[in-house]
């Protein structure tokens, strides 16, 4: 009688526990300027609270944004800092050759958190130009990440300029073939999928078997993100979240452990 109490007792405690949604990590979160005023940082830290996002990866245009969050030290919130080389929207075609850029960021690291550089948008040729070759050998000196919204041959590119990169793969391509996801990750051991925006991971609400399979052989490698470039997506933001929740659920515990806040852990180190 009192063994059957034990168990019963086990169980109790451990259905709540199996049930609890998971903890998840925001790996693309942009907090720009013009987000503050109609999404304040007490609304904001507010929308992590109530979807379950203990953590994000924090980056801004300008870097104003990022500085705010982080320094406000929120409780419950693990905050890791990326250094955005944008100025304005309009530095973005050409960042990657404005001098003022590898200026701001040089004037940037000396505040000492920031964890890594971007997001960057960089595609095709335009990796091969020698401010980037600098941008990435920097990242190796400073053990600093890079956040690349990038097509396939600008992340073999930046790869090339330094085999010692570390390089977070914004959106793993928009629509890149899993197949080809795939051999990247397996040629490049630093280089992490995230996940926002990217196309056919489900069918419907379903996981597709392409995809299921690539979480499965690299579940260490994938972060998700909602990339809050604009305003709409801050007012949809419980919508993208319960999105991911959904087709993790689809996923083995472990798996979806994994790419739902286990990965962010491990790359940035846990909070």
């Amino acid at each position: 009688m009192r063994l059957a109490l034990l168990i019963a007792g086990l169980i109790a405690v451990a259905i709540p526990v199996r049930a609890q949604p998971l903890p998840l990590f925001d790996a693309h979160l942009h907090y720009n300027d013009l987000a503050q005023e109609p999404y304040p940082l007490a609304h904001v830290l507010r929308l992590f609270k109530e979807n379950g996002v203990r953590g994000i990866l924090a980056n801004s245009r300008p870097n104003d944004g990022t500085r705010l969050l982080y320094e406000s030290k929120p409780e419950e919130l693990w905050v890791v800092p990326f250094l955005r080389p944008y100025v304005t929207r309009a530095d973005i075609p050409t960042w990657f050759k404005d001098p003022r850029i590898f200026a701001l960021i040089q004037s940037e690291l000396p505040r000492g958190y920031y964890r890594g550089i971007g997001e960057f948008h960089l595609h095709g040729d335009d990796a091969a130009h020698e401010q980037v070759r600098r941008i990435v050998d920097l990242s190796v000196e400073r053990g600093l990440w890079l956040h690349a919204h990038s097509d396939v041959a600008a992340v073999e590119i930046l790869f090339g300029h330094n085999r010692q990169a570390k390089i977070i793969w914004a959106h793993t391509g928009f629509n890149t073939a899993p197949e080809t996801v795939a051999r990247l990750l397996d040629t490049y051991p630093a280089l992490i999928g995230e996940l926002s925006y990217r196309g056919g991971i489900t069918d419907g609400q379903t996981l597709t078997p392409a995809w299921r399979d690539l979480f499965i052989r690299f579940a260490d490698r994938f972060l998700i993100g909602s990339d809050t470039w604009v305003n709409e997506r801050w007012e949809s933001y419980g919508t993208l979240i319960a999105g991911y929740r959904q087709w993790l659920a689809q996923l083995p515990r472990p798996v979806a452990e994994r790419i739902a806040y286990k990965n962010a852990e491990a790359i940035f180190g846990a909070p």
